[in-house]
């Protein structure tokens, strides 16, 4: 019997995995048309909101951990970010190659547009769904997603 669970658990992860993986394929779809007017796409808008978000200026590294993404990929859209005048560099007191990044008021406006165009996107997304269910999915989900940061080392 323990083999059947294991099996069924297997199989189960792997059927929530593929519909998370379809899942992101479409809310970066969606949030591409979102914020397309805005000049930005569903990368850029998580990278602004990843800057907008932190508690304190971070240096790309950190933001790119912060997202769950590799630091590369992250430091590209910053530098486009930042050739366009949406992010800018500061000095990082505790480090002298890892330099800050920040919202210039550019990007700031950028994030406050792409965000009043989410509310009532994310509104209608969540209508007729249980709020209970979305926060059992959020839990799991997060349960997930610190089980893996243990399986990297974080």
């Amino acid at each position: 019997m323990k083999q059947e669970q294991a099996t069924q658990s297997v199989e189960a992860i792997t059927a929530l995995i593929l519909e998370i993986f379809r899942l992101n394929g479409r809310l970066l779809a969606a949030g591409d048309r979102l914020v397309a007017d805005l000049g930005l796409t569903s990368a850029r808008w998580q990278v602004l909101g990843a800057i907008a978000l932190a508690p304190i200026p971070e240096p790309v590294a950190h933001l790119a951990r912060s997202m769950g993404l590799n630091r590369q990929g992250v430091q590209r859209i910053i530098n486009e970010l930042a050739g366009e005048g949406i992010v800018a560099f500061r000095d990082n007191p505790n480090h002298r190659r890892a330099r800050l990044v920040v919202l210039t008021q550019k990007g700031s406006a950028a994030y406050a547009a792409a965000s009043h165009l989410q509310q009532p996107w994310a509104q209608a997304l969540a209508e007729s769904i249980d709020m209970g269910d979305m926060r059992q999915a959020t839990l799991l989900l997060g349960r997930l997603r610190r089980r893996l940061e243990v399986d990297d080392g974080e």
